[in-house]
């Protein structure tokens, strides 16, 4: 097994190093110039086929990508992976060729924004309990119901919507439809004040007798649960480079202002370099989690205890460094603007969504124990 990154691999994070510095800003508003210079590179469906707008380029390459712009904006970063794990991914693998054709492409170039309206108040990490309804009609579907803390909400073209046929049949009622943004009946709520990611819109999303015609439906009647569920090993992979590259950011910026420190003739006690060691020493493991799942999931194969591990271990990595970073740098890192203080309000939202962390060490220890 190799335990190293291939040739071509390494000159791509190189690359996405260099794009991540120079073209990935921090501001505070909705970073649609960094999707912008993102689409420029392909990088909005860098591993959607060619044949569909896309760049072709394996999975583990991909999350190279999301984890470099992540490690300089994790907002950026977040919306990059939901467009393209659950808001592309779902058109790619279940679409029609009428569906790809219409959709697929401006996806892959970044001229349309995609993402996936799953989420409801009582519908959480148990996606089977969705309230949403479908009910069908002449020619198609009138959906009914709300969806919470949907990212890119108000700013995505195309959302992946959730809902059921039948309540009585439960997971087998659920079904998949493409619903674009301009459609009477979809009411975007207001944009979320977050504890971090706060450049990511995080948006309710009202379903108010909304009508998709049978073409828009994808998949099967049913189907919805299969497909939400498929997409669950990608997306969060996804995320596990999200915390990765947020963890990798705080340890770098701590291993900067320590060497700085040194240079002034403040000695760095040992106990601070026991702390900065096992940080290093997580991060290479939490690195190695996440580049094997993306290899296991680049190669076709069934991957949600490694999806699982990386994304728990990543993500809560994110947060141990974050806070053990600033204790680090001491009382000039509690400052509003100070990186750490943002890398720490942003690394607690991974831990969340995707499927909670607890919810991580459930899937696990299934696959443990079957």
């Amino acid at each position: 097994m190799a335990f190293t990154l291939t040739e071509e691999q390494l000159k791509k994070q190189q690359e996405f190093q260099l794009f991540a510095d120079a073209e990935i800003d921090t501001g505070d508003h909705f970073p649609q110039e960094n999707l912008s210079n993102a689409a420029k590179r392909g990088y909005m469906g860098y591993p959607i086929p060619t044949e569909w707008g896309g760049q072709g380029q394996d999975f583990l390459s991909y999350i190279l990508l999301i984890e470099e712009i992540s490690r300089v904006c994790s907002s950026t970063g977040a919306i990059i992976a939901v467009h393209t794990s659950v808001g592309s991914f779902p058109l790619l693998y279940f679409g029609t060729d009428d569906q790809k054709k219409r959709y697929l492409p401006a996806l892959a170039r970044g001229e349309k924004l995609g993402a996936f309206a799953l989420t409801e108040a009582g519908a959480g990490s148990d996606a089977a309990a969705l309230a949403t309804t479908a009910t069908p009609v002449d020619g198609g579907y009138r959906l009914n119901g709300c969806k919470l803390f949907i990212t890119s909400g108000g700013q995505a073209d195309l959302y992946t919507v959730f809902a059921t046929i039948d309540k009585a049949k439960g997971v087998k009622g659920i079904t998949a439809f493409l619903v674009e943004k301009d459609t009477p009946g979809l009411v975007a709520g207001k944009n979320e004040k977050k504890m971090g990611l706060n450049r990511s819109n995080t948006t309710e999303l009202r379903l108010e007798d909304l009508f998709v015609p049978v073409s828009n439906r994808l998949g099967e009647e049913g189907e919805g649960f299969k497909i939400a569920m498929s997409l669950l090993d990608g997306g969060r992979i996804g995320i596990a480079a999200q915390g990765l590259g947020m963890a990798r950011a705080a340890i770098d910026y701590t291993v900067k202002y320590l060497k700085a420190e040194e240079k002034t003739g403040e000695k760095v006690d040992q106990g601070v370099t026991f702390t900065l060691a096992d940080l290093a020493t997580r991060l290479e493991a939490a690195s190695l989690l996440v580049y094997r799942a993306a290899a296991v999931k680049g190669r076709g194969v069934r991957c949600s205890k490694e999806a699982s591990m990386a994304k728990m271990f990543a993500t809560d990595l994110a947060m141990e460094a974050a806070i053990k970073c600033i204790d680090l740098c001491g009382l000039s890192a509690i400052r509003d603007d100070h990186p750490l203080t943002r890398y720490f309000r942003d690394a607690k939202a991974p831990q969340i969504y995707e499927g909670s962390n607890q919810i991580q060490r459930i899937v696990i220890a299934r696959q443990l124990l079957k």
